[in-house]
Protein backbone atom coordinates (compact mmCIF):
# COMPACT_ATOMS: atom_id res chain seq x y z
CA UNK A 1 0.00 0.00 0.00
CA UNK A 2 1.74 3.26 -0.65
CA UNK A 3 2.31 5.92 1.81
CA UNK A 4 -0.13 8.62 -0.19
CA UNK A 5 -2.93 5.88 0.10
CA UNK A 6 -2.46 5.79 4.02
CA UNK A 7 -2.76 9.23 3.92
CA UNK A 8 -5.50 9.56 2.06
CA UNK A 9 -7.49 7.32 4.37
CA UNK A 10 -6.60 8.26 7.50
CA UNK A 11 -9.81 9.22 9.98
CA UNK A 12 -6.66 10.67 12.36
CA UNK A 13 -3.33 11.88 12.47
CA UNK A 14 -0.83 8.83 11.55
CA UNK A 15 2.54 8.07 12.86
CA UNK A 16 5.65 6.68 11.28
CA UNK A 17 9.06 5.89 12.13
CA UNK A 18 12.59 6.08 11.15
CA UNK A 19 15.40 3.51 12.13
CA UNK A 20 18.70 3.26 11.28
CA UNK A 21 20.39 -0.42 10.50
CA UNK A 22 22.48 -1.56 12.77
CA UNK A 23 26.49 -1.34 12.51
CA UNK A 24 28.40 -3.71 10.83
CA UNK A 25 28.70 -6.96 12.88
CA UNK A 26 25.92 -6.19 15.44
CA UNK A 27 22.48 -7.52 15.67
CA UNK A 28 19.14 -6.96 14.22
CA UNK A 29 17.61 -7.44 17.72
CA UNK A 30 18.16 -3.81 18.96
CA UNK A 31 15.54 -2.90 15.78
CA UNK A 32 13.09 -5.87 16.90
CA UNK A 33 13.37 -4.43 20.50
CA UNK A 34 12.63 -0.64 19.30
CA UNK A 35 9.33 -2.08 17.24
CA UNK A 36 8.22 -4.41 20.03
CA UNK A 37 7.97 -1.23 22.12
CA UNK A 38 5.85 0.91 19.04
CA UNK A 39 4.47 -1.59 17.20
CA UNK A 40 1.48 -1.09 19.68
CA UNK A 41 0.67 2.64 18.75
CA UNK A 42 0.10 1.36 15.09
CA UNK A 43 2.75 2.82 12.94
CA UNK A 44 1.53 3.12 9.23
CA UNK A 45 5.48 3.04 8.05
CA UNK A 46 8.69 2.33 8.79
CA UNK A 47 11.32 4.35 7.32
CA UNK A 48 15.02 2.21 7.05
CA UNK A 49 18.25 4.41 6.10
CA UNK A 50 20.82 3.95 4.00
CA UNK A 51 24.37 4.54 4.06
CA UNK A 52 27.15 5.56 1.55
CA UNK A 53 29.70 3.50 1.33
CA UNK A 54 33.54 4.82 2.37
CA UNK A 55 36.62 3.95 0.55
CA UNK A 56 39.71 2.83 1.98
CA UNK A 57 42.67 1.95 0.47
CA UNK A 58 45.50 -0.63 1.52
CA UNK A 59 49.11 -1.18 0.52
CA UNK A 60 50.07 -4.85 -0.72
CA UNK A 61 53.40 -6.25 -0.86
CA UNK A 62 55.01 -5.00 -3.74
CA UNK A 63 53.67 -1.49 -3.60
CA UNK A 64 50.31 -2.46 -5.19
CA UNK A 65 47.56 -0.42 -3.73
CA UNK A 66 44.21 -1.81 -3.35
CA UNK A 67 40.85 -0.08 -2.85
CA UNK A 68 38.56 -1.55 -0.39
CA UNK A 69 34.89 -0.22 0.25
CA UNK A 70 33.63 -0.25 3.49
CA UNK A 71 30.30 -0.04 4.65
CA UNK A 72 29.58 1.00 8.16
CA UNK A 73 26.00 0.21 8.52
CA UNK A 74 25.11 -2.08 5.63
CA UNK A 75 21.34 -4.18 5.46
CA UNK A 76 18.62 -1.47 4.54
CA UNK A 77 16.88 -4.06 2.33
CA UNK A 78 17.16 -7.16 4.34
CA UNK A 79 15.82 -4.75 7.71
CA UNK A 80 12.75 -3.83 5.86
CA UNK A 81 12.14 -7.34 4.56
CA UNK A 82 12.57 -8.68 7.66
CA UNK A 83 10.22 -5.55 9.00
CA UNK A 84 7.82 -6.53 6.82
CA UNK A 85 7.45 -9.91 7.75
CA UNK A 86 7.79 -10.22 11.48
CA UNK A 87 5.33 -7.00 11.99
CA UNK A 88 2.96 -6.44 8.71
CA UNK A 89 4.04 -3.13 8.53
CA UNK A 90 5.09 -1.15 5.64
CA UNK A 91 8.57 -0.44 5.01
CA UNK A 92 10.49 2.36 3.03
CA UNK A 93 13.48 1.55 1.66
CA UNK A 94 15.89 5.12 1.52
CA UNK A 95 17.12 4.92 -1.68
CA UNK A 96 20.55 7.40 -2.31
CA UNK A 97 22.43 8.84 -5.23
CA UNK A 98 26.15 8.53 -3.69
CA UNK A 99 27.81 5.33 -4.47
CA UNK A 100 25.56 4.38 -7.71
CA UNK A 101 25.69 4.85 -11.27
CA UNK A 102 22.00 4.98 -13.37
CA UNK A 103 22.49 1.64 -14.47
CA UNK A 104 23.38 0.05 -11.13
CA UNK A 105 20.27 2.05 -9.73
CA UNK A 106 17.89 0.39 -12.36
CA UNK A 107 19.30 -2.52 -11.03
CA UNK A 108 18.82 -1.93 -7.45
CA UNK A 109 15.17 -0.42 -8.58
CA UNK A 110 14.36 -3.62 -10.09
CA UNK A 111 15.58 -5.82 -7.15
CA UNK A 112 13.11 -3.76 -5.05
CA UNK A 113 9.96 -4.43 -7.12
CA UNK A 114 10.89 -7.98 -7.24
CA UNK A 115 11.15 -8.12 -3.33
CA UNK A 116 7.21 -6.14 -3.26
CA UNK A 117 8.58 -2.93 -1.79
CA UNK A 118 5.63 -0.23 -3.34
CA UNK A 119 7.19 2.80 -1.56
CA UNK A 120 10.68 4.57 -1.62
CA UNK A 121 12.48 7.36 0.17
CA UNK A 122 14.94 9.03 -1.98
CA UNK A 123 17.62 11.53 -0.98
CA UNK A 124 20.97 12.80 -2.29
CA UNK A 125 22.97 10.96 0.36
CA UNK A 126 25.98 13.20 2.53
CA UNK A 127 29.31 12.58 1.23
CA UNK A 128 30.96 9.27 2.11
CA UNK A 129 32.60 9.23 5.78
CA UNK A 130 35.84 11.54 5.83
CA UNK A 131 34.86 13.46 2.66
CA UNK A 132 33.45 17.24 3.15
CA UNK A 133 31.77 17.27 -0.19
CA UNK A 134 29.84 14.84 -2.14
CA UNK A 135 30.69 14.31 -5.93
CA UNK A 136 28.53 12.03 -7.94
CA UNK A 137 29.57 8.78 -9.36
CA UNK A 138 30.77 8.72 -13.52
CA UNK A 139 27.41 8.86 -14.84
CA UNK A 140 25.50 8.75 -11.54
CA UNK A 141 23.68 11.43 -9.74
CA UNK A 142 24.05 14.48 -8.19
CA UNK A 143 20.70 15.92 -7.39
CA UNK A 144 17.67 14.00 -5.42
CA UNK A 145 15.45 14.95 -8.31
CA UNK A 146 17.45 12.85 -10.78
CA UNK A 147 17.14 9.65 -8.72
CA UNK A 148 13.10 10.81 -8.87
CA UNK A 149 12.95 11.21 -12.51
CA UNK A 150 14.40 7.82 -12.86
CA UNK A 151 11.86 6.42 -10.72
CA UNK A 152 9.29 8.45 -12.22
CA UNK A 153 10.46 7.16 -15.96
CA UNK A 154 10.11 3.66 -14.60
CA UNK A 155 6.86 3.49 -13.40
CA UNK A 156 5.89 4.73 -16.93
CA UNK A 157 7.63 1.86 -18.41
CA UNK A 158 10.97 3.75 -19.41
CA UNK A 159 13.83 1.55 -18.57
CA UNK A 160 17.23 3.19 -19.70
CA UNK A 161 17.53 0.62 -23.01
CA UNK A 162 13.92 0.80 -24.96
CA UNK A 163 12.81 -2.55 -23.98
CA UNK A 164 9.42 -3.86 -25.95
CA UNK A 165 5.86 -4.11 -23.80
CA UNK A 166 8.22 -3.14 -20.72
CA UNK A 167 6.26 -3.92 -17.28
CA UNK A 168 6.38 -0.45 -15.80
CA UNK A 169 7.35 -0.23 -11.38
CA UNK A 170 4.76 1.50 -8.95
CA UNK A 171 6.71 2.96 -6.72
CA UNK A 172 5.21 5.87 -4.52
CA UNK A 173 8.29 8.53 -3.72
CA UNK A 174 8.94 10.73 -0.40
CA UNK A 175 11.55 12.81 -0.52
CA UNK A 176 13.44 15.27 1.86
CA UNK A 177 12.33 18.82 2.85
CA UNK A 178 14.24 20.93 4.56
CA UNK A 179 12.43 24.06 7.56
CA UNK A 180 15.51 25.67 7.95
CA UNK A 181 16.69 24.69 4.42
CA UNK A 182 19.25 22.17 3.69
CA UNK A 183 23.16 23.15 4.58
CA UNK A 184 23.58 23.11 1.10
CA UNK A 185 21.66 25.61 -0.09
CA UNK A 186 22.07 29.72 -0.52
CA UNK A 187 19.11 30.51 1.23
CA UNK A 188 15.70 29.20 2.08
CA UNK A 189 13.73 30.43 -1.27
CA UNK A 190 16.17 28.52 -3.19
CA UNK A 191 15.55 25.05 -1.38
CA UNK A 192 11.59 25.60 -1.78
CA UNK A 193 12.67 26.08 -5.46
CA UNK A 194 14.70 22.31 -5.48
CA UNK A 195 11.96 21.07 -3.72
CA UNK A 196 9.13 21.70 -5.69
CA UNK A 197 11.42 20.63 -8.72
CA UNK A 198 11.54 17.21 -6.94
CA UNK A 199 7.72 16.78 -6.54
CA UNK A 200 7.79 18.23 -10.16
CA UNK A 201 9.35 15.41 -10.92
CA UNK A 202 7.61 12.77 -9.78
CA UNK A 203 7.44 12.89 -5.95
CA UNK A 204 3.94 12.00 -4.07
CA UNK A 205 4.78 13.23 -0.35
CA UNK A 206 7.23 14.99 1.68
CA UNK A 207 9.10 14.05 5.18
CA UNK A 208 10.98 17.09 6.82
CA UNK A 209 13.92 17.23 8.72
CA UNK A 210 13.63 17.15 12.40
CA UNK A 211 11.74 20.61 13.50
CA UNK A 212 12.10 21.89 16.70
CA UNK A 213 9.38 24.61 16.51
CA UNK A 214 5.38 24.15 15.18
CA UNK A 215 5.72 27.95 14.13
CA UNK A 216 8.65 27.31 11.88
CA UNK A 217 6.90 24.06 10.44
CA UNK A 218 4.25 25.68 9.57
CA UNK A 219 6.10 28.49 7.55
CA UNK A 220 8.02 26.26 5.60
CA UNK A 221 4.67 24.78 4.45
CA UNK A 222 3.17 27.98 3.82
CA UNK A 223 6.33 28.88 1.81
CA UNK A 224 5.97 25.45 -0.06
CA UNK A 225 2.08 25.54 -0.90
CA UNK A 226 2.61 29.41 -2.32
CA UNK A 227 5.39 27.66 -4.65
CA UNK A 228 2.66 25.57 -5.86
CA UNK A 229 4.14 22.24 -3.69
CA UNK A 230 0.17 20.39 -3.25
CA UNK A 231 2.16 17.01 -2.19
CA UNK A 232 1.31 16.05 1.74
CA UNK A 233 4.08 16.98 4.05
CA UNK A 234 4.59 15.19 6.97
CA UNK A 235 7.13 17.09 10.23
CA UNK A 236 10.01 15.05 11.23
CA UNK A 237 10.37 14.49 15.03
CA UNK A 238 13.61 13.43 17.11
CA UNK A 239 12.97 13.40 20.80
CA UNK A 240 15.50 15.36 22.96
CA UNK A 241 16.53 14.05 26.53
CA UNK A 242 20.21 14.55 27.08
CA UNK A 243 23.02 17.63 27.34
CA UNK A 244 24.67 15.24 25.07
CA UNK A 245 22.28 15.71 22.14
CA UNK A 246 22.28 19.88 22.38
CA UNK A 247 25.63 18.89 20.66
CA UNK A 248 25.34 16.16 18.60
CA UNK A 249 22.10 16.90 16.69
CA UNK A 250 22.84 20.34 15.35
CA UNK A 251 26.55 19.55 14.56
CA UNK A 252 25.27 16.23 12.63
CA UNK A 253 21.99 17.59 11.56
CA UNK A 254 22.44 21.00 10.88
CA UNK A 255 19.13 21.78 12.70
CA UNK A 256 19.09 24.84 15.71
CA UNK A 257 17.56 23.84 18.83
CA UNK A 258 14.96 26.47 20.06
CA UNK A 259 16.01 28.02 23.04
CA UNK A 260 13.66 26.72 25.56
CA UNK A 261 14.62 22.95 24.96
CA UNK A 262 17.94 24.24 25.45
CA UNK A 263 17.51 25.81 29.24
CA UNK A 264 14.82 22.68 29.78
CA UNK A 265 17.55 20.22 29.62
CA UNK A 266 20.24 22.42 30.66
CA UNK A 267 17.99 23.63 33.78
CA UNK A 268 17.34 19.87 34.85
CA UNK A 269 19.11 18.44 37.40
CA UNK A 270 20.08 15.08 36.97
CA UNK A 271 19.55 12.99 33.81
CA UNK A 272 15.71 11.67 34.89
CA UNK A 273 14.96 15.15 34.65
CA UNK A 274 16.39 15.89 31.51
CA UNK A 275 14.90 13.49 30.16
CA UNK A 276 11.32 14.40 31.48
CA UNK A 277 11.61 17.71 30.56
CA UNK A 278 12.51 16.48 26.34
CA UNK A 279 9.68 14.47 26.71
CA UNK A 280 7.12 17.29 28.04
CA UNK A 281 8.47 19.80 25.16
CA UNK A 282 8.10 16.80 22.44
CA UNK A 283 4.68 16.29 23.35
CA UNK A 284 3.95 19.74 23.19
CA UNK A 285 5.42 20.00 20.20
CA UNK A 286 3.16 17.25 18.39
CA UNK A 287 0.25 18.75 20.02
CA UNK A 288 0.82 21.86 18.38
CA UNK A 289 1.69 20.58 15.14
CA UNK A 290 -1.16 18.46 14.73
CA UNK A 291 -3.35 21.55 15.60
CA UNK A 292 -1.69 22.75 12.79
CA UNK A 293 -3.15 19.68 10.57
CA UNK A 294 -0.02 17.88 10.13
CA UNK A 295 -0.92 14.73 8.37
CA UNK A 296 1.22 12.03 10.26
CA UNK A 297 4.04 12.62 12.96
CA UNK A 298 7.52 11.14 11.99
CA UNK A 299 9.83 9.84 14.08
CA UNK A 300 13.18 10.09 14.01
CA UNK A 301 14.21 7.17 16.98
CA UNK A 302 17.46 6.57 15.85
CA UNK A 303 17.42 2.83 17.18
CA UNK A 304 16.07 3.99 20.52
CA UNK A 305 12.35 3.90 21.24
CA UNK A 306 12.08 4.64 25.22
CA UNK A 307 11.10 8.53 24.73
CA UNK A 308 9.35 7.88 21.63
CA UNK A 309 7.38 5.42 22.94
CA UNK A 310 6.14 7.52 26.08
CA UNK A 311 5.28 10.44 23.88
CA UNK A 312 3.24 8.44 21.76
CA UNK A 313 1.36 6.90 24.63
CA UNK A 314 0.56 10.95 25.79
CA UNK A 315 -1.27 11.17 22.45
CA UNK A 316 -2.66 7.96 22.22
CA UNK A 317 -3.88 8.85 25.49
CA UNK A 318 -5.66 12.03 24.22
CA UNK A 319 -7.23 10.38 21.83
CA UNK A 320 -5.15 12.06 18.99
CA UNK A 321 -3.16 8.88 17.23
Amino acid sequence: MHVTEHLGQRTKPLISLEITPPEKGHSIQGIYDTLDLLSPYGPSFVNVTYHQQSIVYEELPGGAIRKVPTRKKPGTVGICAAIANRYRIETVPHLICGGFDRYETEDALIDLQYLGFANLFVIRGDPPPGHNEYVAEPDGYKYASELVRQIAALNRGEYLEKLDDAIPTNFCVGVGGYPEKHYEAPNLAEDIKNLKHKVDQGASYIISQMVFSAGAFGDFVGLARDAGITVPIIPGVKVITSERQLTAIPRDFHVNLPDQLVSLIRGAGDPAASRTAGIGFAVKLCLDLLAQGAPCLHFYTMGKGGSVAEVLATLKGKGLI
